[in-house]
């Protein structure tokens, strides 16, 4: 039978995540049995499955939120249970309650979902089960602790390399657009170029975007990690440097977008803007010269940069067209700062 599409991922969890949920339950499963007495512990293996995640903060945090959720349904059916047995109008009033008191509380998803699931399993089951609320918040506590316990010791993930890889890719989109800034600034351009141009820089926020959620992974994967040693300064390194390349991408956008609305075939004839075009092709160098500064960059044409900064010489300001003159004063602006956060970033 053929899966929807609209049912798919389009990518998969990784093997070890689905071997260590397994373990977890499995392991869940039998330490409830032997511990707790359960002939059948199902909630510690429940919890177990939840609880294991791709980083061992996620796992914390999901398993401290389920444990409360379990805690605070367990109590809200016991009391209200004493007092007002367990109809079938109480069960639903249960509900209802349940999710006014995740709501006055903040709690998250996984807990606003436990409290109701709780009291009704509770309020029903617990009904003709002795010690059954009590037995299942231990239950809930065991699981959760074993899946986080998996997590820790079973090749705790690590996601470095894929902020690395995708800080190393809007460096490289920001210096090939630099370089074509000044390419356009160089030689006359038609309509189809600017636009190009529009649409070559309007991809670096989505970049940009990608870039900090990997990096925001990378680091989520390092809390709690005893593997996190080198990586972490792989990855302080390149959150300083997405900091600055978030910068660029701003200036670089706000250049094209200058440059595409105020152009004219005789701008490529002012002496600033040539400076200007040659200011841009050392900030692409050295932009990529600060790739290079990180060691295990993938990118070839990094590696093979040796030279020293050439991002050094002041730029002289001659009086330009009238037309002109807005366009110019907007595209220096933006190149101090891009100087600014470049040349900055060298030095230090």
């Amino acid at each position: 039978m053929k899966i929807p599409a609209t049912l798919r991922l389009q990518t998969r969890s990784s093997l070890p995540q689905v071997l260590k949920t397994s373990v977890a339950a499995i392991a869940s499963w039998l330490l409830a049995a032997v511990l707790l007495g359960q002939p059948l512990p199902i909630f510690a293996a429940i919890a177990a499955l939840l609880v294991v995640q791709p980083s061992l903060t996620q796992s914390l945090a999901r398993g401290i939120e389920r444990s409360i959720g379990v805690i605070l349904g367990v109590l809200l059916a016991e009391t209200i249970g004493y007092f007002f047995g367990s109809a079938s109008w109480i069960v639903l009033s249960v509900i209802v309650i349940s999710l006014l008191l995740a709501w006055l509380l903040r709690l998250g998803p996984a807990s606003a979902n436990q409290i109701p699931i709780s009291a009704m399993l509770v309020l029903v089951v617990g009904s003709q089960t002795p010690a059954y609320a009590f037995d299942r918040i231990l239950e809930t506590i065991l699981g959760a602790a074993v899946a986080l316990a998996v997590n820790i010791l079973i090749v705790p993930p690590v996601t470095v390399a894929p902020a690395h890889a995708a800080v190393a890719r809007l460096l490289r989109e920001s210096a090939a657009s630099l370089d074509l800034l000044a390419t356009t600034l160089r030689t006359p351009q038609d309509a189809a170029s600017l636009t190009a141009l529009m649409t070559q820089v309007r991809t670096l926020p989505g970049l940009r975007d990608v870039a900090t959620a990997a990096v925001a992974s990378g680091s989520d994967s390092l809390t709690m990690n005893p593997r996190k040693g080198r990586n972490r300064q792989v990855l302080e390194r390149d959150t300083e440097l997405l900091r600055r390349l978030s910068v660029l991408v701003n200036r670089i956008v706000g250049m094209a977008r200058a440059l595409h609305d105020r152009y004219d075939d005789d701008l490529h004839v002012e002496p600033t803007v040539a400076d200007i075009a040659r200011e841009l092709t050392r900030a692409a160098h050295d932009l990529r010269l600060l790739g290079h500064g990180g060691e295990g960059t993938d990118d070839a044409s990094v590696q093979q940069i040796v030279e020293p900064p050439a991002l050094t010489a002041p730029l002289s300001i001659a009086r330009p067209h009238p037309r002109h003159w807005v366009l110019i004063g907007s595209l220096v602006e933006d190149m101090r700062r891009v100087r600014e956060e470049i040349v900055g970033a060298i030095d230090g």
